[in-house]
């Protein structure tokens, strides 16, 4: 992390942890980024016991030096330029969280949800940088998603890997029909899909959209020439002709699905 932006996140993070509401205090990876990169931003996730004043008041713990700032009342998010550097601060309900997780350890038959809502929020749970915590609660949180057993990760796989077998027909019909629209939709999904069951496989959260090729490329377990494949379906080259294509992604969902 450069040094301006441990400042500003040193800064917020004394102006927060001095609220007797807020419980914890995470920063995203995304501040890992250069400040030039057009990815980055100071992404807080705050989370907080009982009620978060409304965004007058927040403004004010801010501090000065503050613009442009953006409030979304029922997100309960902040947007706001430090300077020059842009600040994210998401407000997040322990009680909320708490109710999350338990559709993963407790809640068996709530496990269908995180198929629709994704496991990307246990991932900024559980891979966010710890600046504050005023109890044990984050810890005992990562503990549990964390300790995930196989029925989790494989009833998810199952759901993922059924949708991206749902898209490839999609995928091979809009191709049969010329449709461009549904072929874009669809191929887009299949990749997305894909990669969750992929990302289950290997017992991991996902990530941010950004960081998904990264990361999934570099998993443990994949099908063979998996990343040589992905790569040549996401490019926009002359040769790579939609029947190419979607033979491409026939080949990668028959590897998915042979792990």
């Amino acid at each position: 992390m450069k040094h301006k932006t441990k400042i500003l996140a040193d800064r917020f993070t004394e102006a927060l942890s001095a609220r007797p509401e807020v419980e914890c205090v995470s920063l995203n990876e995304a501040a890992l980024e250069d400040p030039l990169d057009p990815y980055f931003a100071l992404i807080f996730d705050v989370f907080y016991t009982g009620d978060i004043p409304g965004p007058e008041v927040r403004r004010i713990w801010y501090g000065p030096g503050i613009t442009a700032l953006e409030t979304s009342k029922q997100a309960r998010k902040d947007r706001f330029l430090a300077g020059e550097l842009p600040v994210r601060l998401e407000y997040k309900a322990v009680r909320e969280i708490d109710e999350i997780v338990s559709f993963a350890d407790a809640k068996r038959e709530s496990l269908w949800l995180i198929k629709d809502l994704g496991t990307y929020g246990y991932y900024r749970l559980t891979e966010g940088a710890l600046l504050f915590s005023r109890t044990q609660w984050i810890k005992e949180i990562r503990r549990r998603l964390l300790g995930l057993g196989d029925r989790f990760w494989n009833e998810l796989r199952l759901a993922h890997q059924s949708s991206m077998e749902h898209l490839l027909g999609d995928l091979g019909a809009a191709f049969l029909q010329n449709d461009d629209f549904h072929y874009l939709i669809s191929s887009a999904l299949f990749i997305k899909t894909a990669c969750l069951t992929l990302f289950c496989v290997n017992r991991r959260f996902e990530p941010s959209h950004r960081a998904y090729y990264n990361q999934v490329v570099r998993l443990p377990v994949l099908p063979e020439s998996f990343p040589v494949h992905l790569e040549s379906f996401l490019k926009f080259a002359p040769e790579m002709t939609r029947e190419r294509q979607y033979s491409l992604a026939q080949l990668m969902a028959r590897g998915v699905v042979a792990l």
